[in-house]
């Protein structure tokens, strides 16, 4: 729930602000954040403290930070204090994805069947916040969105004490282990660059989902957008309760691209909604959105925790935020503001081009990973094919 509230909000919370300019620069923090501490998590969680301990504090301690951000945007301070504080929060919890992931996943027997189940309460969580904010708190343009955010993430902090306990499993002596470079030692496997790199380029364009997606609606007319974003998460229920019998009948490959053959699509449909004012195509993209991360993010989760040493997991799934909560959205912050701001006009136009340029990068994640990803195939040692 606790990014459900503002993330989808906050392109619009601070236009009301008159602060438009500042928008691609917020969205890059979090990233920017997320590039440093997903892998020193990880590693932390592989080696030295527990992983449900650690999520435990480092959502009390996120709460406080996000709680003081929206508290001096609603105070009308200089926006550097709230770029500042939303850094410090993301840096704090940059790691808690890989760490829900880890603590699942180690603690679930068949996990390509039961995680996916469990990682149903991150989609109805994302839904309940957004229709919160925009039917309870009717907060689509005002910081307590944020306010509602940090009272939930200190929330989860406590209950936090109560998962499972999650030691660590592996060693590590060298700063290099303990700043968890050693997950770039993955990379030396041709299947597991070629994921990586492709998945970094993915996440680029996604990042113009929670940037510019409610803004488009906006200007179709829609006045509550945020709820309408949670559109996406009824596609995600749907595509959970599927994905685990679909990753035990098709091979990883097959599945990383029809996510990624739909999210061309998807944003496909976007543009045409942009182009010819047709709201419904741009709600229809939305909904397809769901299903594509779904498949995509959620079998790649699973498929790093089955292809790696029990003494890695933590600093795979820290490596996998932070290409998916880090670099990716670092660079697609930059590059989506830029694409934004050449292509589309004050009055509205130019969104079928930004939304085709977007969908031109994942055609070329498609033919990279179609081309150059190999797996395992059937009878290959493993417990899963790839």
């Amino acid at each position: 729930m606790t990014p459900g509230f503002w993330m989808p909000a906050l392109t619009n919370i601070l236009k009301a602000r008159g602060l438009e300019d500042w928008v691609a620069l917020v969205f890059i923090v979090p990233p920017l954040c997320a590039v440093i501490s997903p892998l020193i998590g990880g590693a932390l969680a592989d080696q030295r403290v527990a992983a449900d301990r650690l999520f435990a504090w480092t959502s009390l301690i996120g709460s406080v930070a996000l709680l003081a951000a929206f508290g001096t945007l609603h105070a009308g301070w200089n926006p550097w204090w709230f770029v500042a504080l939303l850094g410090c929060y993301s840096l704090v919890s940059g790691p808690a994805w890989g760490l829900l992931t880890t603590i699942a996943l180690t603690n679930l027997s068949e996990g390509e069947r039961k995680f996916p189940l469990v990682r149903l309460g991150a989609t109805l969580g994302w839904m309940l916040a957004g229709v919160t904010t925009s039917y309870v708190l009717k907060a689509d343009t005002s910081p307590t969105a944020g306010y509602a955010s940090a009272a939930t993430r200190m929330t989860v902090g406590m209950l936090a004490f109560f998962l499972p306990h999650t030691p660590p499993l592996g060693k590590g002596s060298s700063w290099q282990s303990r700043l968890g470079l050693d997950a770039f030692s993955l990379m030396k496997h041709r299947d597991h660059c070629v994921f990586f790199v492709v998945t970094a380029i993915y996440s680029i364009p996604l990042t113009a989902f929670y940037m510019y997606a409610p803004e488009l609606l906006k200007v179709l007319g829609d006045q509550r957008s945020t709820a309408t974003m949670t559109l996406a998460q009824i596609t995600e229920v749907a595509a959970m309760l599927l994905v685990g019998s679909v990753m035990m009948k098709f091979r990883v490959k097959t599945v990383l691209l029809w996510s990624l053959g739909l999210s061309v699509v998807r944003f496909g449909m976007s543009g045409y909604a942009g182009a010819s004012g047709m709201i419904g195509w741009h709600i229809a993209g939305i909904m397809l959105h769901g299903m594509c991360y779904t498949f995509y993010f959620i079998t790649a989760q699973v498929f790093l925790d089955r292809r790696v040493d029990p003494g890695m997991r933590g600093q795979a799934q820290g490596l996998l935020s932070l290409v998916t909560s880090g670099l990716g959205p670092l660079v697609g912050a930059v590059v989506c503001g830029w694409v934004r701001r050449h292509y589309v006009t004050a009055d509205g136009h130019g969104w079928l081009d930004f939304w085709s340029i977007l969908a031109g990068i994942i055609a070329v994640c498609f033919v990279v990973f179609a081309v150059f990803y190999r797996g395992r195939e059937a009878g290959d040692p493993g417990t899963q094919r790839a």
